[in-house]
C-alpha cells in the first residue's frame, strides 16, 4: 500500500504539500499562502496557528488531487523556513506569541552588544555562525523576555520565564512546530538545530555556555535527531485529520533539504536555491570547514548511524523578495514579466540596485545596510531597474561563490540551481555569465520538498540508497557562460562599489 512519499514544505510566504512517486516525480501538490505581519519597522512575524491550519489544508488538498489515501504514504518528510522561532504552551499546544521570522531585525542591538563584548569569535567557533539577528538565539531570548501570551488567559506575561524554566513552555523552529502537531513529539533535526546559534556543531549537542549567554532554559529545547531517522520522529494519529498512522521520518531546514534534493551527497557538490533569499551551499563532507571570508559553517545533513555531513553556506537575505519589491512599487505586474522587460534593454545603463532591505548577509554581514539604487539618470526606465534587480541576484551569488572558493580551495565547475526564480532563463544565463560557471537546472525544480521526501523515504526503506536517488536526478537545461569576461569584471567591480554605499545606513540620528 505504501506507494508514495509526502513532503511538507513550510516556507516564508506559504506552505506546500507534495506527493512524490518512486522516480522522484511530482504526483500532486497544493499550496497556500499565509499572512506576513510587520508590527514595527524591521520586524517580521508569522501566526504559527495559521501556518498549521494551512498545512492541514494543503495535505488534504494534495492527497485529494492525487486520489491517494494517507495510508498509501510510506512516510512524510518536513522542510521549513529556518531560524524562524516560536514558543508554545506545552500543555495546550498554543503559541504564546507570533513566530519571529528569520528576516526580523529587532535583536540587532543585542548582536552588537555581543560583538562589543568580544564574543563573536567565541560564538562562531562553537556554532559555525556569524552572530546575527537572523539566527534563533536572540529571537528566543526576546520572546522569553517580551512575549505577551494574550491567548492564554490563565498566564500572565511575567510567568513566561518561570514556566519556561519548569519545562512548561516549548521552543522550536518551524520544523519542530509542524512535527509536534503531526506526532505530539518535541524534536528537531541536526540541520535546524545548527541554525539556532545555541547548538555546538562539533559536539553535535546543545551548548550550555551558549544557553547561559542567551538565557534560554534547556528545559524548553527539543530533542535533536538525524535528518533522515530510521527510528522516526513519531507517527500521525490514526484518529486525527489524516485518519492513518503515517511515520514522520525526515526533516531538514529548507536549504539543506535542497542540497539533499539536488543529490549533492559528496564533498565538492554545490547548489544555489533562489527563493525569498538565496542560499548557496557547498558540501564539505565530514569536515566542518571554518570560513575566513564571511560564510557560515553549518550541518548539511545526517542519516541514521552515519557521520554528519557539513557544508559551507552563503546566506543572501533578499533575492526573490527583490522581485516582490518590484511588484509592490508597481514596476511589474507579476514575476514572469521581469524576463521580458530585462531583454528590452542591452544593459542597466549604469544602474545598480542593492536589495539590502533587511541588511546584508554573506559575505558582508551588515545588519544596518539598506536597499540602495545608484547610477540613475533622467533617462533611466523601469526596464533598467528591473534588469538591475535581476543582476543583483546574480552578483550576490558571485560574492558568495568567490568566498566559497577562498575558504574551501574547491573550484566550482558546475552549480545546480533551484527555486522559483530559475524558471527565468534570462536570470540563469546571467548567472552563468557573471559566475563564469556552468549552471544546471533540474527537471524537478521542487528540490526543497524533494529533499525532505528523500530523507523520509530513505529512513523508511522506500528508497534503498543514495545511488538510487542520484539516478532520479535529470537536467532540464544547462547554461554556459557567453559574456565577455573583461566586461563582466568591470561591471562586477561597479557592483562592489554599490554594495559599499548601501552599508551602515540604518543608524539612529
Amino acid at each position: 500500500m505504501s506507494e508514495f512519499v509526502g513532503a511538507i514544505d513550510q516556507g516564508t510566504t506559504g506552505t506546500r504539500f507534495i506527493v512524490f512517486d518512486h522516480t522522484g516525480s511530482v504526483v500532486a501538490n497544493a499550496y497556500e499562502k499565509h499572512e506576513q505581519l510587520y508590527p514595527e519597522p524591521g520586524w517580521v512575524e508569522h501566526d504559527a496557528a495559521e501556518i498549521w491550519e494551512r498545512t492541514v489544508t494543503v495535505i488534504r488538498r494534495a492527497l485529494d488531487r492525487a486520489d491517494v489515501g494517507a495510508d498509501q504514504l510510506a512516510g512524510i518528510g518536513v522542510t521549513n523556513q529556518r531560524e524562524t522561532t516560536l514558543l508554545w504552551d506545552a500543555e495546550t499546544g498554543t503559541p504564546i506569541h507570533n513566530a519571529i521570522v528569520w528576516q526580523d531585525r529587532r535583536t540587532t542591538d543585542r548582536i552588537e552588544e555581543l560583538e562589543e563584548a568580544g564574543k563573536a569569535e567565541w560564538v562562531r567557533e562553537k556554532t559555525g555562525l556569524q552572530p546575527d539577528a537572523y539566527f534563533s538565539a536572540t529571537k528566543a531570548e526576546w520572546l522569553l523576555d517580551n512575549a505577551d501570551p494574550i491567548k492564554l488567559s490563565r498566564m500572565r506575561p511575567d510567568d513566561v520565564r518561570d514556566r519556561a524554566a519548569d519545562g512548561e513552555i516549548m521552543f522550536g523552529t518551524i520544523d519542530s512546530w509542524i512535527v509536534y502537531n503531526l506526532t505530539g513529539e518535541h524534536v528537531t533535526d541536526v540541520t535546524n538545530a545548527s541554525r539556532t546559534m545555541l547548538f555546538n556543531i562539533h559536539e553535535m549537542a546543545w551548548d550550555d555556555e551558549l544557553l547561559a549567554e542567551f538565557d534560554v532554559p534547556r528545559a524548553i529545547l527539543p530533542e535533536v535527531r538525524p535528518s533522515s531517522d530510521e527510528a522516526t520522529y513519531g507517527s500521525t494519529d490514526p484518529d486525527g485529520f489524516l485518519e492513518a498512522e503515517v511515520p514522520v521520518a525526515g526533516a531538514l531546514g529548507d536549504q539543506q533539504a535542497a542540497l539533499f534534493g539536488q543529490t549533492c551527497f559528496d564533498a565538492g557538490d554545490a547548489k544555489n536555491t533562489y527563493g525569498t533569499g538565496s542560499f548557496f551551499l557547498l558540501n564539505t563532507g565530514t569536515e566542518a570547514v571554518s570560513s575566513d571570508h564571511g560564510l557560515l559553517t553549518t550541518v548539511g545533513f545526517q542519516r541514521s548511524g552515519e557521520p554528519v555531513r557539513y557544508a559551507l553556506e552563503g546566506s543572501i537575505f533578499v533575492t526573490g523578495a527583490a522581485i516582490e519589491f518590484l511588484e509592490d512599487v508597481e514596476l511589474i505586474d507579476n514575476p514572469a514579466e521581469t524576463e521580458e522587460l530585462a531583454r528590452e534593454v542591452d544593459s542597466t545603463d549604469g544602474v545598480y540596485l542593492v536589495p539590502a532591505f533587511t541588511g546584508l548577509g554573506a559575505p558582508h554581514w551588515d545588519g544596518r545596510a539598506r536597499g540602495t539604487i545608484v547610477g540613475m539618470t533622467r533617462g533611466t526606465r523601469k526596464q533598467h531597474i528591473v534588469r538591475a534587480t535581476l543582476e543583483s541576484i546574480a552578483y550576490q551569488t558571485r560574492d558568495v561563490a568567490e568566498a566559497m572558493v577562498e575558504d574551501s580551495g574547491v573550484e566550482i565547475e558546475s552549480l545546480r540551481v533551484d527555486g522559483g526564480a530559475v524558471k527565468n532563463n534570462f536570470l540563469c544565463q546571467l548567472q552563468a555569465n557573471i559566475l563564469e560557471t556552468e549552471i544546471a537546472r533540474p527537471v524537478v525544480d521542487e528540490t526543497t520538498a524533494l529533499g525532505a521526501a528523500y530523507a523520509a523515504g530513505l529512513a523508511v526503506g522506500y528508497w534503498g540508497s543514495e545511488d538510487e536517488l542520484r539516478e532520479n536526478w535529470q537536467t532540464d537545461r544547462e547554461f554556459s557562460p557567453e559574456a565577455d569576461p573583461e566586461d563582466v569584471e568591470r561591471r562586477y567591480g561597479r557592483w562592489q562599489e554599490a554594495v559599499e554605499r548601501s552599508k551602515d545606513w540604518a543608524r539612529e540620528e
